[in-house]
């Protein structure tokens, strides 16, 4: 079973890239990010005629999640971060496919930092944390997969220095993260490949791309029920080089059966 999470930069203005992908690497699980598109925008016909059903949580100009299932509809269990009714960004939804729930869900950028907005990355952080510690108790087969915003290790971004003070890197950021990971996660692509540098974001300016100036920001988490079905993990980097492709690569995670 291959699960991918791919933030598209905007699914209706990337819908090329993206039925090409799915052509391509057949994934049977995708998680998408950043759609960009409110709720009765969103293409789904298309995603139908490539062999996909499709739930998502839209929102007009900003955020946005789907969940994409091949052969299948997800069954839907959760809209929304619970933790602040508050709160109406389109980050977080959850579905059961083929008997794992997989959460997407797409983690505030926060910059500029110290400020409101990261403040505000830092509440969702901790919701995300209290939900995640939930799931892990009800030991059931999770999967967290999105665009986290955050650079885990040094390892994790090109010339870390020069990120010290950015909302990705931040200390109480990566601590967050470690505190997540604490519970019992398993870090997919660090588990297979722990010492290689791997990125799944670069930059559209300074020539990133090329210069492998980048940074590893989307993560597949797996819960302690399913982490020893771990069988691959990978990021398909070439699709970033494709014309109008999105700032991030897909990353995947393949689960023995």
């Amino acid at each position: 079973m291959k699960i991918a999470t791919f933030n598209v930069n905007g699914v209706n203005g990337r819908l090329p890239v993206l039925l090409r992908w799915l052509a391509a690497a057949q994934p049977d699980v995708v998680c998408l990010q950043e759609l960009k598109a409110p709720q009765e925008k969103f293409p789904e016909q298309a995603i139908l005629e490539a062999g996909y059903g499709a739930i998502w949580h839209g929102e007009k100009s900003w955020n946005g999640v789907a969940l994409l299932a091949r052969g299948q509809k997800p069954e839907e269990t959760r809209r929304g971060l619970p933790g602040d009714g508050d709160d109406t960004h389109s980050r977080y939804i959850e579905a059961a496919i083929d008997g794992i729930l997989v959460g997407c869900l797409y983690l505030p950028n926060g910059n500029p930092a110290p400020g409101p907005k990261f403040d505000y990355k830092l509440r969702w952080f901790e919701r995300l944390i209290a939900h995640a510690a939930g799931l892990v108790a009800a030991d059931h087969p999770v999967v967290l997969a999105g665009d986290f915003n955050v650079m885990p290790t040094e390892r994790d971004v090109y010339k870390p220095e020069r990120w010290t003070e950015d909302a990705l890197f931040r200390p109480e950021v990566r601590a967050a993260f470690h505190w997540l990971i604490d519970q019992g996660w398993t870090d997919s692509l660090r588990r297979l490949h722990p010492d290689e540098t791997i990125y799944t974001f670069w930059d559209y300016f300074r020539n990133a791309y090329a210069r492998n100036a980048g940074l590893r920001i989307d993560h597949l988490l797996l819960s302690p029920a399913i982490a020893d079905r771990l069988i691959g993990a990978g990021v398909d980097r070439d699709v970033r080089g494709w014309e109008k492709a999105s700032d991030h690569a897909p990353t995947w995670i393949a689960l023995e059966d």
